[in-house]
């Protein structure tokens, strides 16, 4: 579990790092909406837990050195970047649209989308977008106002860009020739006859911190557990453990290619009449794998999940 310890002092990279008292708690923000369950769901797995309605913006955590809100992931970077929060969750979509000067810990890998820019099916039968003569200014729509602008410039397009409040798909072809906006799969872009004409770039959800909190001691530690705990907790999801117990007459035959991350941890059995194999593998690999395991002389198979996977160097 991450919290701030209750003692006076605790020792960090070798020094004296004082204790955070709760006003001086790690201001965090969560982003309200679709991947708010995902990012919770992560933090509970890490030992915070929070409580709160639906209407409250500020959830309770079960740990006091941390004061948490709610906000539109569109807001969080720049909060962030300007100290109103220590860290945040947020799409790396919205931190580069904002040019935020924040420190990235971790990509979560949550809500892989891409930003692209599209058209109406019937202007990109009429050529390359590029040199497109409409007999005016092209319209460019989106919520995107830094990666629009960037587009209509390296794209050296003559156009005028409307600002958008959501529902970006909806403004072609009346109100809009080209728009820019994420995608998931692209459905609701193929929905609206819509086709894509480039790939901007691509965003997940990332944690992220300003500067200010890695140069307070406490604050840094608390930030740096919480990054091991999430990384550990993802590099887990998708895995499993298996233990089984094998003869020393299949011992070699079961041993020999078998799947795991660095080794397998082995030991004799009690009555030494074989040994114990323990690995850690893909979920998706367990229904092709088990077959072969118990072809090969493995008895009394387990299977059980794996809440986290510190890594590093043996």
């Amino acid at each position: 579990m991450v919290q701030v310890v209750n003692s006076p002092d605790s020792i960090v990279d070798g020094q004296v790092a004082p204790y955070l008292e709760p006003s001086g708690a790690l201001r965090m923000t969560i982003p309200k909406g679709r991947i708010q369950e995902k990012v919770l769901g992560l933090l509970n797995q890490i030992g915070l837990n929070f409580l709160a309605n639906d209407r409250s913006y500020r959830p309770l955590c079960s740990d006091p050195g941390f004061t948490t809100k709610l906000l539109k992931s569109q807001n969080i970077p720049g909060l962030v970047a300007l100290g109103r929060h220590d860290c945040g969750f947020s799409g790396y979509d919205w931190v580069t649209e904002q040019n935020a000067q924040v420190v990235e810990l971790l990509d979560l890998g949550f809500d892989p989308v891409r930003i692209v820019a599209a058209m109406p099916e019937e202007l990109a039968e009429r050529g390359d977008f590029r040199s497109l003569d409409l007999g005016r200014p092209l319209v460019v729509a989106s919520e995107y106002r830094s990666l629009a602008s960037r587009f209509i410039a390296e794209n050296n397009l003559n156009a005028i860009f409307v600002q958008t409040f959501g529902a970006t798909e909806a403004l072609p072809p009346e109100d809009a020739d080209i728009i820019i906006d994420n995608t998931a799969s692209g459905a609701t872009l193929r929905q609206n006859r819509l086709v894509i004409i480039d790939e901007i770039m691509r965003s997940t959800t990332r944690f992220i911190c300003n500067r200010a909190a890695l140069e307070n001691a406490g604050k840094r530690r608390v930030l740096e557990e919480m990054t091991m705990l999430m990384k550990s907790t993802l590099a887990a999801r998708g895995r499993v453990m298996l233990e089984m117990n094998v003869s020393k007459a299949d011992f070699d035959k079961l041993v020999v290619d078998l799947p795991c991350m660095k080794a397998p941890t082995i030991s004799e059995l009690f009555n030494g009449g074989g040994y114990a194999v323990k690995i850690s593998v893909p979920s998706a690999d367990v229904r092709a794998l088990i077959p072969q395991l118990v072809a090969k002389g493995a008895r009394d198979i387990l299977e059980y999940k794996v809440d986290k996977i510190v890594l590093g160097e043996v």
